[in-house]
């Protein structure tokens, strides 16, 4: 192998969601807890439930929920973990935006899922190939999940988790796929939906 190219992935490295639509009572309990918000509630209020129950099924230490912002497609964080020490100014803005790129992507592994439509999980995220590592003082990522959060197969979303207790498997993120189509009604109630 060159030294210039990405190692090829191994199958215990990377992996998918069944593609089987889970039916379980804490996700149905969460529809209708989410479903019972959308008049009286925030998108904020939202996606930190969303985040909550994400980390609590996936075992994981860290999460990231964002929206795509319907006007500039600027991607959107406004529940995350603090992982960076900019991560304490964006909470005080009320987000962390990334800007889609002049080609129309969002690049990096952050932006691979809103790029691609893929949920994904990676044991170790430096191995893949949208990888450019971490900023300055980023808390390390040892495992790394995403999904896109789709309403009409238009992605308008993401969920991202990672540092698991336990290494993620095909559950996890048809766990955290389901989540993401549960807040993709909020994303939409909120955001896209003509009023």
């Amino acid at each position: 192998m060159k030294t210039n190219e990405q190692p090829e992935l191994e199958k215990s490295e990377y992996g998918q969601g069944s593609g089987k639509k889970l039916i379980r009572e804490d996700i149905l309990d969460l529809r209708t807890s989410i479903n019972s918000m959308l008049e009286s509630s925030s998108l904020k209020a939202i996606s930190d439930l969303i985040m909550d129950e994400a980390k609590k099924l996936t075992s994981s230490d860290n999460c990231y929920i964002a929206y795509v912002d319907p006007v500039n497609k600027d991607s959107v964080g406004i529940s995350f973990s603090h992982m960076t020490g900019e991560c304490q100014m964006y909470s005080e803005l009320g987000e962390a935006r990334f800007k889609i790129r002049k080609d129309g992507t969002y690049g990096g592994l952050l932006g691979y899922s809103l790029d691609t439509g893929e949920s994904f999980f990676i044991h170790n995220p430096r191995l893949h190939p949208a990888a450019h590592g971490l900023p300055k003082g980023h808390v390390p990522v040892n495992e790394f999940l995403s999904v896109p959060v789709k309403y009409n197969q238009n992605i308008i979303g993401q969920i991202v988790l990672g540092n698991p207790k336990n290494s993620y498997t095909s559950l996890d993120v048809d766990l955290t796929d389901a989540l993401a189509e549960i807040y993709a009604l909020a994303i939409y109630n909120f955001l896209y939906k003509k009023k």
